[in-house]
Order: C-alpha cells, then structure tokens, then sequence
C-alpha cells in the first residue's frame, strides 16, 4: 500500500490551545474547510492523557479522512493507530523509529540546516519540516530563522515534500510556496486568528485538494 501524497495545508493541534478551544472540535472545522493533514503535539501532559486526547483526535480524522501524526511519541502514535509521527533533531533517531513504526507509517523531521535535510533524505523521512522560516512565538527556539532564500536554497537538496513552519501568515503564502514549499505548517496564524474558520479556508484557497481519499 503506497502512502498518500503529503502537500498543503498542516494544522499543528498543540495542547497549548486547549484551555481555550477543544481540539478535537477544531478538527473538525478544520477538515470542514479542506485541510487534511494535522499533528497532535503535547510536551508536558501525562502519558495517559495524552493517549486519551490522541485518540479521540484520531477517531476524529478518521471520520474526516484526514491524515493524523502524533509528535515525538511512537507509542503513542502505535497505539492510537495514527498516520504516523513527527520527529525533532533532539528526538529518536530517524533509523530507530523506522523499526519500531514500520515502513507503512509517515515519518516526518524538523530540519533546520541544509544538513539535516540531506540526512533526513538519506535516512528515508517521508517529509520534512523546514524552518523556522520567520520568527515565531509558538514554540521555543533559539534557531535563526532561515527566511525565503534559506527555503529555496535546500529545496534542490531533497525530492521530499517540504514543509515550511514557523511565523506562516496568509501574507507570505504565495512567496513561500514559490520558493519550493509543498505545504505550510501552521498554528498560530490559524488558532490565534480574529475568524478562524474563514482563516482555515484562506489558507486552504492556495493549494488544490485531495485528488483521491487519503485512506483506502
């Protein structure tokens, strides 16, 4: 079984969100409005927990025939059948993870120099975050943002689907995605926006849909 083709728009569900939305709920807006790719992302919450809220996000992709990524915890991710994980430079090692996930799971990496991204290539992600591309207050970080020429230089260094993250706004879209961006990653722009549904659907506008069902 092939995997789907990972491009658009990627809705980073972060537990930092949950005291004001309920994300399963957000979701389901979101796939409402076309996007088909998300990742559950919790640094702090008990393993329990996490597994609780994971798969209650997971039954909810499921039910929109969206594409589910845990960040950082393969068990999780094993256990709440998610698409696959999303792995950080600081994370387990991109071999490793293969083991324990399988090659029919998805496979994401954070990269944030042309290096990393040749290894994540070489190493067999299926996609790789790039960035962050502008400054940002979402996630912590002390990396120098990479800005549009770092985008465009790494995109000759990887057949893989790019993801541009950090400080994504609607104004920059269309540059990003001419500098060789497959999709964008986003969080704040969305979750943080006045009208976040009619911004879940600008943010889609740039990108064409699904052109068959991402699971079979």
């Amino acid at each position: 079984m092939s995997k789907p083709p990972l491009s658009g728009v990627y809705l980073l569900l972060d537990e930092q969100w949950a005291p004001r939305y309920h994300l399963p709920f957000v979701m389901e807006l979101a796939a409402g409005c076309g996007i088909r790719l998300f990742q559950y992302r919790n640094k702090t919450g008990a393993q329990r927990d996490m597994f609780a809220k994971a798969r209650e996000l997971r039954d909810v992709a499921i039910r929109s025939d969206a594409l589910f990524i845990v960040n950082d915890r393969c068990d999780v991710a094993l256990a709440v059948e998610a698409d696959g994980v999303h792995l950080g430079q600081e994370d387990l090692p991109l071999d490793l993870a293969r083991n324990i996930m399988g090659h029919q799971k998805i496979i994401g990496i954070s990269t944030h120099r042309p290096e990393e991204v040749t290894h994540a290539t070489r190493g067999g992600a299926d996609y790789i975050g790039y960035g962050p591309l502008f400054p940002t207050t979402t996630k912590e970080t002390l990396t120098t943002p990479v800005g549009l020429a770092g985008l465009r230089d790494i995109r000759s260094l990887t057949p893989l689907p790019v993801f541009a993250i950090g400080g994504i706004t609607l104004d920059a879209l269309e540059e990003i995605v001419q500098s060789g961006a497959n999709g964008v990653a986003v969080a704040s722009a969305v979750l943080d926006a006045s009208h976040v549904e009619q911004t879940m659907r600008d943010f889609i506008s740039h990108f064409p849909p699904p052109s068959s069902p991402l699971h079979e």
